[in-house]
């Protein structure tokens, strides 16, 4: 069954300070003489870089692309430019992102600390122009593009200095972790799960994703008892960090701009750790690292190897990341948004199984 499309016929008037949807694909607002941008300098921002698959569903456009190649991919485009793309898996996040930048703007109207959402694809810039049309459907406010055209996007992430890339190119994802980008595989649902509107909750597993993948090596190599031994003698020495540490940092050094306020209760950020370490056993080293950070999670939540799929329900986090998929694959069941950070052990391992030759059956 095909799915229903929506057409522009006759857009709203917009702000003149927005992107509009010309023939001919606009300058960014940083190269057009004359106008001052409202948009922060990339050094002071927390700058998420989004693909366009992302961002939008286009399974359709993507089929084409592999089946016809790219002439049949960019001449649909063009044929279709009206019409808007439908959300895709990162659409509530950034929607959410938008809304903490409302709240900062009107607590700090001179402050450049704000999300600043790079759209980053590798497509041509002739597609340029249904990607603002459906941002400007959607009434987004993403003034950075970055098409590539079939490029590698890693020099205009370091470029950009990207806090978190987002993709569904899982290459693309593991290229960015190699260069030292936090960067994640990003999934859609298997339902659809309501979030909020007014807090943007983001969840992180602990072990190779906010920490490195220390313990889990051990647990690979020697296994779980000699696991806890090795967390119990090693409880004060603090883990060292893994590939989006930093990005909990500056959801952080946000969220303590709403404290300054006397808005803790109130923040319009909230941030979760969702790990499958034991308290008891384990969980005081991953507290403890996070302290000697300067860090904390609003919420901390132990499952010692339970599924983190119905918890995720509970929360409702508009993304969560975790280094295995296996976690990622039950968050995606239970509705929640959920993306792979490939990253560690556990990769390697994976990796391992898949190049083991199959035994021959007799």
């Amino acid at each position: 069954m095909r799915r229903r499309r929506s057409t522009i016929t006759s857009p709203p008037r917009r702000n003149l300070n927005r992107i509009s949807a010309l023939p001919v694909l606009p300058q960014p607002r940083s190269c057009q003489l004359g106008e001052v941008s409202d948009q922060p300098k990339p050094e002071n921002a927390i700058t998420i870089a989004v693909s366009s698959r992302a961002l939008f569903r286009m399974e359709e456009e993507q089929k084409i692309y592999n089946e016809q190649g790219v002439e049949a991919y960019v001449k649909y485009q063009l044929d279709h430019e009206n019409e808007p793309f439908l959300p895709g898996a990162a659409f509530p996040f950034v929607k959410a992102l938008e809304a903490v930048n409302t709240q900062l703007r009107e607590l700090y109207p001179d402050s450049e600390e704000l999300f600043d959402i790079v759209l980053m694809t590798n497509n041509h810039a002739q597609v340029g122009v249904r990607l603002i049309n459906s941002i400007n459907h959607y009434d987004l406010f993403i003034e950075r593009f970055c098409m590539t055209g079939g490029n590698s996007p890693i020099g205009y992430l370091k470029a950009y200095h990207t806090n978190l890339y987002l993709s569904s190119d899982a290459e693309k994802v593991s290229g960015a972790i190699e260069e030292g980008i936090a960067a994640a595989t990003i999934f859609s649902p298997s339902k659809d799960l309501q979030v909020s509107e007014k807090q943007l909750r983001v969840a992180f597993d602990g072990d190779a994703v906010l920490f490195s993948d220390e313990s889990e090596q051990i647990v690979k190599a020697h296994g779980l008892d000699m696991f806890f031994e090795h967390e119990k003698a090693h409880e004060n020495n603090p883990l060292a960090q893994g590939p989006l540490k930093g990005f909990l940092e500056a959801l952080g050094k946000l969220q303590k701009k709403f404290y300054s306020k006397g808005l803790r209760m109130e923040c319009p950020i909230r941030t979760y750790l969702v790990t499958a370490r034991s308290a008891a056993s384990s969980g005081a080293r991953a507290l403890k690292t996070l302290r000697s950070w300067g860090l904390e999670t609003d919420e901390a939540l132990f499952l010692a190897g339970a599924p983190k799929g119905p918890l995720l329900k509970k929360i409702r986090p508009h993304i969560f990341f975790d280094d295995q998929m296996f976690h990622v694959e039950g968050a995606k069941e239970m509705g929640t948004v959920a993306a792979h950070v490939p990253y560690g052990v556990a990769q390697k391992h994976k990796q391992q199984l898949q190049e083991k030759p199959p035994q021959n059956s007799k």
